[in-house]
């Protein structure tokens, strides 16, 4: 029997298990109460509603709803109940149903707000997010908690609350790249609404594709993540946007010095149909640069359109489409030395059908999405260097809902294509294609082993038919222990990595990166060891600690050359990194505040035969250039005579760079050769690779924001500082000629945004 078929086989086995589950349910002498939770202002699904059934000797059954606003309440025996959902800021809803037996009723909810209880939801804020608030190594991120920081624009972004937290380097406010506890940019994997988006942050270092004024709630994972999640061996980033406004049409202006933007939501078909769309463009070259004192050659926007539709009771259909731009360089520009423009863009387009099956007790996502990702390097009409990734994604997940426990199953087809074409100085021209078709199932049991005890196994099996028919499993865990205020949390797991981005670290200008497809037999591996605690001594103070460990095998990195060159041959490495996060978070009425404090360490060692011609060794153990030790950072944030005062303060230790000895000539020796004629190739005498150590970041932000409430509208004025007392950090040093070029100066900021409801 072939291994595809064996893969088939257990795929079945899998599903006929995962149906067997359901069907058994769905005979079972007891009820099913299962709906969509939304809000009666715009639509919206609502996200964390406790909906109950209580009976007339007044026990209850319950459940929460998740982002889609969907609740299920099972294995209910037959009877009268009362029907209550609540929510902070909302009026409580009622109804009394009489369920018979294997029932299973659809029941929608619409909450209207309560103007009486509107002033709670800023003294209790969202208990499910916040700076402490990591479980595990997921932390959940809302809008409300990405407007606390202080940013150049009146519109909040991800990317700004991503880089305060512990674990996450970023080389600088320039270049578009993210390195999450120890991974490179390649190794995480960015989503909106199930689409792809390989290259999601934008070359000025505030800005993302996810503006906040989109964002339903971003689930950020830097370690530990489950079933759905396949193909990235380092973080997993997975946003969801809002749907937007189904009862009214809504829109918002915004104009400041980096980006301005506008916004459109508002319904197709009252109740059933909505859109909401968003686009931003910067206008950095037009406003800032005029009293920055840097040049700033950077062009960047992007823009995201949604349609979503209730096509009945029970289902639901949404269609998302993405597209981002950058072009720009990077670095300082000398006599001897000509910057070349980098460029990239995103597109992406994808669909979602979520359903409640009526005679079925589960709940079915089907999603399917195209990505596309192109990177340039050099003139634009003819680059010396590009790279496309792209390919066709498909996913169908299901989720079984019981008392006391979730069972989440799944399959997946993906598609990736890299293609690449790669030259310039010293760099031979060289062309490459592949293409994957990757299979896989996953079954995933959520449940309590105990009142304060809960767990989820995960096992994926995975197949790549046209790669001589390849296929592994992966197994993953996470546990979470609760009682009272404390929290003690869980993971560990294996993950792997089919296509990598390559990169020439040693120069910190160079952010072009080559796409590749590593080989079958071996795959980029990790293993995620995740250890947490969470206390909350106070209602209003919260403490997290979280250590973690990561075993990175079979790394792909640029092979370390003599030659002042980018190269796309490789080197193998292997890699170790351990960590320790802490935070320590205030939520008062009148004041919020975190500080959050991580210690890291990253070591690869690479193996490579000329590496023994140079140092002794063909192995080599050194601290890559993103491994940052130590890193802080501090925000408060109040309201003083109606004006929201936010401040942020971050430093980060000095990374590692390669020092150079000097240079020399390379002659090829092929016959008698005129030494005083014949041109030589430069060549360059390095230290041990990363020997070095760059100085140390820091930098103060401020923003103060004022709005005014109006009839028809709402203003939004900003002002604000980046960089606050000047400090001159370094963004690259050329190891060459010893150049450097520096980060952001002071620079101030204004915004205007104007809301129409």
């Amino acid at each position: 029997m072939s291994l595809c078929a064996r893969f088939g086989r257990l795929a079945l086995a899998l599903f006929v298990l995962a149906g067997l589950v359901g069907l058994q349910h769905a005979h079972a002498q007891t009820a099913t109460v299962r709906g969509f939770v939304t809000d009666a202002a715009n639509g919206e699904a609502l996200l964390g509603v406790n909906v109950v059934l209580e009976n007339a000797g007044g026990d209850l059954r319950g459940a929460a709803t998740d982002a889609d606003g969907i609740y299920s309440i099972t294995r209910i025996p037959p009877g009268r109940y009362v029907l209550r959902a609540s929510f902070i800021g909302f009026q409580t809803f009622t109804d009394t149903l009489r369920l018979a037996a294997s029932e299973r009723r659809t029941v929608n909810i619409t909450l209207a707000a309560d103007e009486e209880e509107l002033g709670e939801v800023v003294v209790e804020a969202a208990p499910e997010t916040g700076a402490a608030r990591v479980t595990a190594g997921l932390q959940i991120v809302r809008p409300k908690d990405i407007e606390l920081i202080p940013t150049p624009d009146v519109s909040g972004d991800l990317v700004s609350f991503l880089t305060a937290l512990p674990g996450v380097i970023s080389l600088g406010d320039r270049g578009g790249q993210l390195f999450i506890r120890g991974g490179e940019p390649s190794h995480n994997m960015a989503l909106i609404d199930g689409m792809y988006v390989h290259q999601p942050y934008h070359i000025l270092g505030f800005y993302s594709a996810f503006p906040s004024d989109i964002l339903r709630q971003a689930d950020v994972y830097t370690a530990g993540y489950g079933g759905p999640y396949s193909g990235r061996i380092s973080s997993v980033i997975d946003v969801q946007s809002r749907n937007g406004n189904k009862r009214g049409y809504a829109s918002a202006v915004s104009v400041a010095p980096f980006v301005s933007g506008a916004r459109l939501e508002g319904p197709l078909a009252r109740d059933r149909v909505s859109f909401i769309g968003s686009f931003r463009q910067s206008v950095i070259e037009q406003a800032a640069q005029q009293y920055v004192d840097q040049d700033m050659p950077y062009t960047f926007g992007d823009a995201f359109g949604k349609i979503h539709a209730v096509i009945s009771r029970n289902s639901q259909l949404s269609v998302s489409a993405l597209h981002t731009y950058d072009r720009g360089t990077l670095g300082q520009e000398s006599e001897d030395r000509i910057l070349e423009e980098v460029r990239w863009q995103n597109t992406a387009v994808g669909l979602r059908y979520v359903v409640l099956p009526r005679q079925l007790p589960f709940i079915a996502e089907v999603m399917l999405s195209f990505s596309h990702m192109r990177s340039e390097l050099g003139p634009r009409d003819q680059p010396v260097r590009w790279t496309e990734v792209k390919g066709l994604n498909y996913a169908v997940n299901m989720t079984n809902f019981f008392q006391e426990a979730e069972w989440k199953w799944g399959l997946f087809w993906r598609v990736p294509q890299v293609t690449s074409l790669l030259g310039g100085v010293y760099q031979n021209v060289e062309f490459g294609f592949s293409r994957r078709h990757k299979a896989g199932i996953y079954i995933e049991p959520d449940f309590y082993i105990t009142d304060n005890l809960r767990a989820r196994m995960t096992v994926i099996g995975q197949l790549f038919p046209n790669q001589d028919e390849a296929a592994f499993v992966e197994p993953r865990l996470r546990v979470i222990w609760q009682k009272g205020r404390h929290e003690v949390s869980a993971a560990a797991g294996l993950y792997h990595q089919e296509i990598f981005g390559l990169n020439d670290r040693r120069d910190a200008t160079n952010v072009f990166t080559a796409w590749r497809s590593a080989p079958i037999e071996d795959l980029s591996k990790a293993t995620h060891l995740v250890l947490g605690y969470r206390v909350s001594p106070t209602p209003w103070l919260e403490v997290a600690a979280e250590g973690f460990y990561k075993r990175l095998r079979n790394l792909f990195i640029a092979e370390w050359t003599a030659f002042p060159r980018f190269t796309s041959r490789l080197q193998r490495a292997d890699g170790e990194v351990a960590g320790l996060d802490l935070r320590l978070e205030v939520r008062r009425p009148r004041f919020y505040g975190y500080v959050n404090y991580g210690l890291s360490s990253v070591e690869y060692e690479a193996k490579q035969a000329a590496l023994a011609l140079w140092y002794g060794d063909e192995r080599l153990k050194f601290r890559p250039p993103h491994d940052r030790r130590h890193q802080l950072n501090v925000l408060a944030s109040t309201t003083l005579g109606g004006v929201d005062l936010s401040v942020r303060w971050n430093f980060g230790s000095g990374r590692p760079f390669n020092r150079v000895f000097g240079f020399d000539g390379f002659v090829l020796l092929n016959g008698v050769q005129d030494l005083f004629n014949v041109p030589d190739e430069q060549r360059v005498i390095y230290e041990r690779p990363f020997q070095g150590t760059l100085p140390t970041y820091h930098r103060l932000d401020v923003s103060a924001e004022r709005r005014f409430e109006y009839d028809t509208f709402t203003l939004t004025l900003q002002a604000g500082a980046i960089n606050l007392y000047d400090r001159r950090n370094l963004f690259a040093l050329d190891i060459f000629t010893t150049e450097r070029s520096d980060q952001l100066p002071f620079v101030p900021t204004v915004g205007i945004k104007i809301e129409v409801d």
